[in-house]
Formats: structure tokens, sequence, C-alpha cells
């Protein structure tokens, strides 16, 4: 039997207890629960054959009661001695894909990314989009290109505005986006919207998100439809999923609306998330998005989402857009850190506007739990490798 030491400030202590993906040499990948630098074998330690899967998708499809009931069943597993073969070092396991991404749906939901965009794009025209403070503002992406923290970017290649004519190549102005996203545990059948009131029944829980861009690519082909190929080549998610049940302290009002959202973007109470996001470039952290800044909240991006009658399923995944703040050093794109590329950021002593080939880019999160603790996310991070 193995006690598990949690020391006093760890990030992933009782307080979180994350799920993901995990597997040991000559094993298959099953669900597993971190429990500060130890991953716990569930299906060992629960003796519960929903874990052996190599997804958290069988789990997540049981529903709100059936999550509330193994969150008890674990904190009780590992408060106490656990079976030897049920605990893992952190540093022996192979992190995996925590869940099947059904759907993908990227927002657009920070109002200070908004407007930033608008005044580089639009200098002579109003920041914001007249519907933007209508509606949660998202575009669909594609569900196959969503791969674990790690997976290596390849720098994607496509069309790119010339002088007279579009030119073809490799991205030259390659992007990130520092983004929270949502895993939906229960889905909900065609032609029945989602009620914002109803999230917590709906969504397991939260991962992060890098969503990469390619600007140039970007710039050229989203009039009048919106990104295609400059953001499906890659979306990283964290190898952790934060039950949305661990985050119950972190819960913060959302910023004040106004104009008064339609009736079914309308919450009972209102909330957001009070995270604190941090993005490395090579090692050196260059912004510090806070996400309790976002406008639309996580809910009202379900509910109109699901508005117009379209149905979710379990492992659909929604993300934030770039999380950014009022502040320079708040920004989550480097588009808007470094506005457009004119006012370069220092990184490791040298000026940089967008990401070279051999770059890596780590996104981590943390957040306020019960009794002073705090949650973390872990990270998601991503290398760039040359065009192919």
């Amino acid at each position: 039997m193995t006690r598990i030491a949690i020391p006093g400030d760890s990030l992933f202590g009782l307080a979180n207890l994350p799920y993901g993906v995990f597997s040991t040499p000559g094993a298959a990948p099953r669900v597993g629960v971190r429990v500060a630098d130890s991953v716990v074998d569930l299906a060992a330690g629960l003796g519960d054959g929903v874990f052996a899967a190599p997804s958290l998708n069988p789990f997540m499809a049981q529903g709100h009661a059936r999550w509330v009931e193994v969150r008890e069943q674990v904190l009780d597993l590992v408060s106490e001695d656990v079976p030897d073969g049920a605990v893992h070092p952190l540093d022996a396991v192979t992190l995996h894909m925590p869940f099947e991404v059904a759907d993908y749906v990227d927002f657009y939901a920070s109002e200070h990314h908004a407007s930033n965009l608008g005044r580089l794009f639009r200098p002579d025209s109003e920041p914001l989009m007249p519907n933007w403070k209508h509606l949660p503002v998202g575009y669909h992406g594609r569900a196959g290109t969503v791969v674990p923290s790690g997976t290596p970017i390849v720098r994607p290649s496509g069309q790119r505005k010339g002088e007279t004519a579009p030119t073809f190549g490799e991205s030259r102005r390659l992007d990130i986006e520092a983004e929270v996203g949502f895993v939906v545990g229960t889905g909900s059948a065609l032609g029945d919207p989602v009620s914002a009131d109803d999230f917590d029944e709906r969504v397991f829980g939260v991962v992060l998100v890098n969503d990469w861009s390619a600007r140039d690519i970007q710039a050229w082909e989203y009039v009048p439809l919106g990104p295609f190929l400059g953001k499906s080549f890659a979306t990283s998610v964290s190898h952790w999923v934060v039950p949305l049940l661990a985050l119950e302290a972190a819960r913060v009002a959302t910023p004040p609306q106004d104009p008064e959202p339609l009736p079914y973007l309308r919450e009972k109470n209102p909330w957001g998330l009070d995270l604190d996001l941090a993005v490395s470039w090579n090692g050196q952290v260059v912004s510090r998005p806070p996400y309790r800044e976002m406008y639309w909240s996580p809910a009202q991006m379900l509910a109109h989402m699901t508005v117009n009658g379209a149905s979710s399923r379990t492992g659909d995944l929604f993300a934030s857009g770039t999380v950014s703040g009022p502040d320079k050093d708040q920004r989550g794109a480097f588009i808007e850190l470094t506005w457009g590329g004119k006012e370069p950021v220092t990184v490791n002593g040298e000026p940089r506007a967008f990401l070279e080939d051999g770059d890596e880019v780590s996104i981590t999160a943390s957040a306020p739990g019960p009794s002073g603790a705090r949650i973390g996310f872990g990270e998601v991070t991503g290398r760039i490798l040359p065009a192919r």
C-alpha cells in the first residue's frame, strides 16, 4: 500500500483531482487522476471497468450524478493508503489525449481581445462589430486536428495576400491564442437547446487550449465566411481535465453586460472563472491573461451554441477564444501583444513578433480553491516544426 505525499503548496492536492489518460510501459492507455506528482489508476483503484477505456468519454457520458459520486470515491481512495499497483510516479507514465473530441467550436468572448483586433484591422471604425455585444461570436473548428499537449506543430502553408495576386507558401505570421476550453459530458438531442442554467449538468470539466493561428493565411481567406485554413491546422489542449466540481471557489461575477442579453442568454447568477494564465515563449513568461475579464460566460457560450437546435455530444469541446485583459502584458495572442508586429517583445534578449521554427510556447493556469488552496491545470505546450 502507498500513501501519496501531497506538499502543502501543490496545485494538484485533494481540492483538484483532475482526470487524464495515461499509460505505463507495456500497458494500454486508461483513465487516471493526478494527485501531487503521482497518477492514480482508477480502473485498478476503484475496480470500475469504465476507467479502463482509453478516453474519458465513457465515464463522462454517465452524467452529473455519477461524476459527483466518483469524485467522492476518488477523494476517499487517495486520502488513505492506495494499492501499490494503482499508483504511478508522474514522470514514469506517458500522457495521452484525455478525451475523444466530438465537435470543436471556438468563441471570441474577450472584449479586450476583440477590441484590440478591431483597432488593428479597422483603425477608422468602431473596434467591435455591431453584433459583438449581442451574442457570443464563434466558429466551427476541426475536431480531427485537436491534439494533446506536447504534439509538435508543423508550420502551415496556404494562400497569402500579395501585391496584385495571392501567393502560396508557409505562414510567416504564425501565432498563438491562449484560451480556456470546456468539455461537454452529456449531450443534447437535435432540436433541444441547452439552457444557460443547465450548464453544470452538461459540462464535465475545463482544459487549457492553444488555438494556433496563421494570421497571414487567415487575413486573406476569412472574408466573408471567417476562419478556415488559418486556424484548422492544429489546436492543442492540456492533458488534465479539471472537473467543474473542483472550481466552485473560482467562480466570479462576469463583467457587466450592456445591453442586457436576449432572454436565452440570461443566467440566474451569471458567473465566470477566476483563472490566472501565463504564456511562456521559449521559457520566458511574456503575458499573464486573466480569464475573469471575459465578457461572455461559459454558460452563455453553450446556450448560444445550441439555441438553433444544434445537438451537442459527449466530448464536444468549446473554447473561449483568446483570453486578454486590459493591460498590454495581459494579451493572450502575439498579434495583439506586439501590435501586429510593430511593437516586438524581447524574448531571451531578442526582439520577437511571430513564431519562428523551433520556438516553444507553453500556457499554464491556476485558480483559487477552497480554504486558500490553489488549483492547477497543468500546461499546454507545443514546439514549431518547419513547413513540409
